[in-house]
């Protein structure tokens, strides 16, 4: 089972740029995915399907507070507006990821980043980073 989250996307408006990402690997968004839109449902879903997931692509923005544009101004200014954040993004996701699969002793799957926030992105590499 392959398992997107997004707050807005579905796995095929990815193909336009993943490409750049992924390269050949890009058509695997036009097969199904199981869509998740928050944290919440994040976790329900890697919980309950943790048996049979084999990938996970990741967006960093999950509410519509993460899209304020003072967030691209400069590493200062994103990290006082992330600390004001009320709703978990997909960096929170990939830390809890993270620790239930060392608890679980599973082998992580296969992960993709499809957000398009850098700053967001790399944080998101950075968890996985040393695994």
């Amino acid at each position: 089972m392959k398992l997107f989250l997004d707050d807005i996307r579905q796995p095929k408006d990815c193909i336009a740029y993943m490409h750049q990402r992924i390269g050949a690997l890009n058509p695997i968004y036009l097969q199904e995915w199981m869509v998740v839109r928050n944290y919440e449902e994040f976790v329900n879903a890697v919980t309950e399907h943790i048996d049979i997931i084999t990938h996970i692509s990741f967006d960093h923005d999950l509410s519509d507070e993460h899209y304020d544009p003072a967030m691209y101004q400069g590493e200062t200014e994103y990290n006082e507006l992330y600390n004001k954040f009320t709703e978990k993004t997909g960096y929170e996701c990939a830390k809890w990821l993270k620790q239930y699969y060392r608890e679980k002793n599973k082998t992580s799957p296969v992960m993709f980043i499809h957000s398009m926030n850098p700053t967001g992105t790399q944080n998101i590499i950075n968890v996985f980073k040393n695994d």
